[in-house]
């Protein structure tokens, strides 16, 4: 078992060993405490670029569905004209210089998995580096209207117009205890101070409501792709079979569940969020398909796959009003 799979079943099961860790939690407790006080008091300074920002990020630590609403979000505001750029940490990359211009075909090596992918579905400017201030100044000279930045709530440096925080409606705050002891980076209090909290209900009902005034959404996976070549099939063709998922996400439950929920058999492999992938990795000594995400798909084109590996394509859906909410909230920030 992975160390990233331990600490999924200590921070959302219900082991006694997170109480052990409890100091360190207000050791970490304080210093975000501090940091906080430091930017408030203007010790640290906070700064503010030439053009909006919006932040999506969450108070836990991953698989919340931030990303495929970054995604969701950056379409909307370009179809209405905006020229977007979407900066991201890059996490685990590589680079020796940052910030780095990310497009479809960056090594996610270099610059992380999930810049790669938003750039590859979303086709707008995307700038990954672990400085949001220096990402977004590279974003305008990139000639953006509007910068998305996944991630970064914790970023206090960049000052934000905007702040939208997404929440897992199925783990919430898994053990309530902040890192290490539990998931959260900061206590449930901080989601006050947000513009929007949405909840991401994955399986739930669209109308059952996790926290007064949060809105809802889903992720939901929406057919599949092969990992080479163009033909797309509909996950339906899979009813009653039994396949392999290899995924490194941070939240595998909810990819799994997804597929399960469409009669599928599910044979998980199931490896570290951000892992790098080896053709290994992909192979069983079998015909079953193998299935991942379109997150996992961006770190298998440096070698050869096979030719039954598919990538699940995962979309957001919500209803017209939430969706009216959140570019109305964006769209009174903008003119203010």
């Amino acid at each position: 078992m992975s160390l990233d799979t331990r600490m999924q079943s200590l921070w959302y099961g219900n082991s006694r060993v997170a109480w052990l860790l409890l100091p360190l939690s207000g050791l970490f407790a304080g210093v975000m405490a501090l940091r906080r006080w430091l930017y408030r008091a203007g010790v640290l300074k906070v700064i503010r670029v030439d053009r909006p920002v919006v932040v999506i990020g969450n108070i836990s630590v991953g698989g919340t569905g931030k990303t495929p609403l970054v995604i969701w979000l950056a379409r909307q505001l370009s179809a209405q004209g905006l020229k977007v750029a979407v900066i991201a940490r890059g996490y685990r990359g590589k680079a020796r210089q940052w910030p780095q211009v990310v497009n479809a075909g960056s090594d996610p090596e270099l610059v992380g998995d999930e810049p790669v992918l938003i750039a590859q579905q979303t086709g707008v400017a995307v700038v990954a580096g672990p400085d949001r201030v220096a990402d977004a100044q590279r974003a305008i000279e990139l000639g953006a209207d509007i910068i998305i930045s996944d991630d970064g709530l914790q970023h206090y440096r960049l000052f934000r117009d905007c702040e939208i925080v997404v929440m897992d409606g199925d783990r919430k705050f898994g053990n309530g205890f902040l890192l290490p002891a539990g998931p959260l980076r900061e206590l449930p209090a901080r989601l006050q101070r947000a513009d929007l909290l949405l909840v991401n209900q994955r399986g739930a009902s669209m109308h059952a409501s996790v926290l007064k005034e949060a809105l809802q959404y889903r992720v939901t996976a929406d057919g599949m792709r092969a990992l080479t070549g163009s033909e797309c099939r509909s996950l339906e063709t899979l009813r009653g079979q039994q396949v392999h998922i290899v995924t490194g996400i941070g939240n595998p439950r909810s990819f799994i569940s997804a597929l399960q929920a469409t009669g599928i058999k599910v044979l998980p492999r199931i490896l570290p969020d951000h892992a790098r992938f080896t053709p290994q990795d992909l192979q069983f000594g079998d015909a079953l398909p193998v299935l991942m995400t379109a997150k996992d798909a961006v770190k298998c084109r440096q070698f050869d796959a096979g030719g039954n590996c598919w990538v699940v394509e995962a979309v957001v859906k919500m209803d017209d009003a939430t969706a009216a909410i959140i570019l109305n909230c964006i769209r009174a920030k903008l003119h203010h």
